[in-house]
């Protein structure tokens, strides 16, 4: 279904989409703005699941073990020297 809509446009974003369709990007000025609302929506739908997903992993990580300064200090310690090829680290 279509709904016929009424919008205002800056002469900025005007010309942008008529350069569009005169491109032969897109048949119309409404099909430049679908598109850009369709890409809008997908945008707020992967910012939603990656937050999803980033309050997934926090509270897995609140559920796990945690270590202390001094493991995480000596573990960063071993990773860095690693990094730069201290044999002495291994």
């Amino acid at each position: 279904m279509t709904v016929k809509s009424s919008i205002s446009l800056s002469d900025e974003h005007h010309a942008f989409a008529r350069a569009q369709v005169q491109d032969g990007r897109f048949t119309s000025v409404s099909a430049v703005v679908q598109h850009g609302l369709d890409l809008l929506r997908q945008k707020a739908e992967d910012e939603r699941l990656e937050r999803a997903a980033l309050r997934a992993l926090l509270e897995e990580r609140l559920a796990g073990p945690f270590i202390s300064n001094d493991e995480m200090r000596r573990r960063i310690g071993v990773f860095a020297a690693s990094r730069s090829g201290d044999p002495a680290a291994q």
